[in-house]
């Protein structure tokens, strides 16, 4: 989520000069720091730029479409009905009667398509599709400034990030307990995408911190997070905010920061209302979010798997 590339390691930098510029070394420089998937500092499984081969956990685009596969399930039978909703806080309620439409399947995962631009250096576009389901991972594979092709994935514990330039010298890849920790955060926050996997059945805790903010506290894997929403007047979400696995200042040492950002969009894909734009980034909240944004996103199409 910033659905987007991963940070890359300190020995992935060395690789910009055989990509080329300086573009290169930001995107290195970001795949260590955690901006890209949005991870950060170097993991000890994390490999140098330029070399070959795969990964014990993913290893090429066959293993992708598996983890795509297995974590694409149906809906639940039932429909959305306004009556799950009684007992919950208003402003919670208000959420979801604004995000999901009366008789819509109850999915946990989705296919999605998106484009923007992602902050390397400078802004360069990106498109990207992805599977996401919030309680089990994702996988997310796009092209970024035309050139740098990869994807970012969470399964089962791990998480892996692999990015090429031309699909030929590696400028990013890294895995590890770190880089896995971050992406199940990511992954976890992109539940705002699939509303329907957000309800409580799915064991989702809520809680109302007050009229427009709201939080929902659940778990991706061995990874706790508490979503902080704020909400207008009609339920719609105006901004989000949790605390995420990274070293965005390239410290060397990861921490959890706060990540978020702005929603500046709102569309209805099959029967949910969701966050269809918006600028997204470390230190989100503090002053120092200007130097945080790194994503700026546009949801082009979200497809509820099971959907009838």
């Amino acid at each position: 989520m910033g659905s987007a590339l991963t940070p890359i390691p300190e020995s992935t930098s060395r690789s910009g000069a055989i990509a080329g510029g300086e573009i290169w070394k930001e995107f290195a420089k970001m795949g260590r720091s955690g901006l890209i998937l949005p991870f950060t500092a170097r993991s000890p499984s994390q490999r140098p730029a330029g070399r070959a081969g795969g990964s014990a956990v993913i290893k090429g685009a066959n293993s992708l479409k598996e983890i795509e596969r297995r974590l694409l399930r149906p809906a639940e039978q039932a429909g959305f009905s306004p009556d799950e909703l009684d007992g919950l806080p208003e402003p919670i309620q208000r959420y979801f009667t604004a995000a999901i439409a009366p008789g819509t399947p109850l999915a946990t995962c989705a296919r999605l398509r998106m484009k923007g631009q992602i902050k390397v250096k400078k802004w360069l576009p990106f498109r990207a599709r992805q599977v996401l389901s919030p309680h089990l991972g994702f996988v997310w594979a796009g092209r970024a400034g035309g050139v740098i092709v990869g994807s970012d994935s969470y399964f089962e514990g791990k998480g892996l990030l692999d990015w090429k330039v031309a699909g030929l010298i590696t400028v990013a890849h890294a895995e590890g307990a770190d880089v896995s920790r971050s992406a199940a955060g990511r992954g976890g926050a992109e539940a705002i995408w699939l509303p329907t996997a957000l309800l409580p059945r799915f064991g989702v805790r809520w809680s109302a911190e007050g009229p427009n903010h709201i939080k929902a506290e659940y778990s991706l894997g061995d990874t706790p997070l508490e979503l902080n929403l704020t909400i207008d007047e009609e339920g719609r979400v105006e901004n989000l905010i949790f605390d995420r696995w990274g070293d965005p200042d390239a410290s060397g040492t990861f921490g959890e920061h706060p990540f978020g950002g702005e929603i500046t969009g709102h569309a209805t894909f099959h029967g949910v209302t969701i966050p269809s734009a918006g600028r997204l980034g470390w230190h989100y909240g503090t002053d120092r979010w200007p130097e945080g944004e790194f994503f700026r996103f546009d949801l082009v199409e979200m497809e509820p798997q099971g959907r009838s």
